[in-house]
């Protein structure tokens, strides 16, 4: 049975394997709340489900290793099997979606595992898992929904506790909701009193559903870039933890994870996938009440494929006033390109593409429309750059 003995356990065990990751201090997150990131993201693997999957290979039996161990995975529980089992002198193979980015690919199989792609999200890598698991006789090793999986998840919050005793709530990044029921069992058990709070993707919200209608339900599909949360549906042992020992469940939007990921490049030098970057957004946009607390986001990942991260980026400087776009209606003669970036050149905008438009069917035979995109400090400046434009005689549509 799981228990808070078990989860002492695994840290006893993992206590030479992994890093104890650090905890940073992150006023810019939100300043009416006094904010801290637990770097899971600077793991070994670069995620902390390494934890879980070391801590379950390790308590096999010599029969359950001989037959090898099997997998599914969005990425970052594949690395983490993947390092495990060669760390055991046994064989490994991960089912992982054909679209997982191909640096968890790439790295899944430096860790020496055999690879089979499967069409399709996490969900539909589990059931081509457990397909060859029945064909095979492989050891199953579950992402979430086991015991010493969950227990060693759970070791995240030992540490946070030694790192920092009077935290007041801890936000937690939920899909299958492995990491947030060892989290949350540890914390409560020793601390009743501190709460926990989970976060999802609204794209992915099977966990936040489930909760709230008091039944495990399973999402048609999901839709975000958080590939690490990307879950159908959670499993049972998780579903019961959360409903058990978890305050509250939210979601954030696919841009809120932008422009927290964006804020901890800039601010913090770490880099967080979109799995790892929902508790900070959590904080960030005041999801959960958290003014003039202590508080610890964990950072469950940082394995974010570099092509990704380009369009993350531009999202999250458009969520944060940091990039706009003006749509000008003009008259078709010389000068006015000339007057509409003199006005942004005094207040301080810095120009970085123009489009120019002159056959449109909703402009005069004399107009055209002029695109601009700009470089920005925040919403103020936008606002009064849109002002400038306008009281100095152009249209903005």
């Amino acid at each position: 049975m799981l228990s808070l003995n078990t989860i002492y356990h695994a840290s006893y065990v993992l206590k030479d394997v992994l890093r104890k990751t650090d905890l940073i201090h992150a006023s810019q997150i939100n300043s009416n709340a006094n904010v801290y990131l637990k770097a899971e993201n600077l793991q070994t693997t670069g995620s902390f489900k390494v934890r879980g999957a070391y801590y379950k290979i390790s308590q096999l039996s010599d029969e359950e290793k001989a037959r090898g161990v099997i997998a599914c995975s969005a990425g970052n529980h594949a690395q983490g099997v993947a390092l495990a089992a060669q760390r055991h002198g046994i064989r490994s193979v991960i089912c992982l979606p054909d679209g997982v980015p191909l640096s968890k690919l790439d790295a899944t199989r430096g860790y020496g595992a055999e690879i089979c792609l499967v069409n399709g999200v996490y969900d539909d890598a589990y059931e081509k898992a457990f397909e060859l698991q029945k064909e095979h006789g492989y050891t199953f090793i579950h992402p979430f929904d086991d015991e010493h999986v969950i227990a060693g998840q759970g070791t995240v919050a030992l540490e946070l506790l030694d790192q920092l005793p009077n935290v007041d709530a801890v936000i937690v990044p939920v899909g299958g909701g492995g990491l947030i029921g060892g989290v949350a069992l540890t914390l409560k058990s020793l601390n009743p009193n501190i709460k926990v709070y989970g976060v999802q993707a609204k794209g992915a919200s099977s966990m936040l559903n489930s909760v709230r209608d008091h039944q495990i339900e399973r999402l048609d599909s999901v839709a975000t870039f958080a590939d690490g949360i990307a879950v159908k549906q959670p499993g049972k042992l998780t579903f019961d933890l959360c409903n058990q020992y978890v305050d509250d469940i939210v979601s954030v939007s696919d841009d809120e994870i932008s422009a927290a990921i964006l804020l901890m490049i800039e601010r913090q030098k770490l880099i967080a996938e979109g799995a790892g970057g929902v508790a900070a957004a959590a904080a960030m946009f005041n999801k959960v009440p958290i003014e003039g607390k202590n508080v610890a986001c964990i950072l469950s990942g940082g394995n974010i494929d570099v092509t990704i991260l380009s369009r993350v980026i531009k999202r999250g400087l458009l969520m944060s006033g940091r990039s706009c776009a003006l749509l000008i209606e003009l008259v078709d003669k010389p000068g006015q390109l000339k007057g509409v970036a003199s006005v942004i050149a005094e207040l301080g905008g810095n120009v970085i593409s123009i489009h120019h438009e002159r056959a449109n069917e909703n402009s005069d035979v004399n107009g055209c429309f002029l695109r601009i995109e700009l470089e920005t400090l925040n919403f103020e400046h936008i606002k009064t750059i849109r002002k400038g434009i306008t009281d100095a005689g152009y249209h903005l549509c």
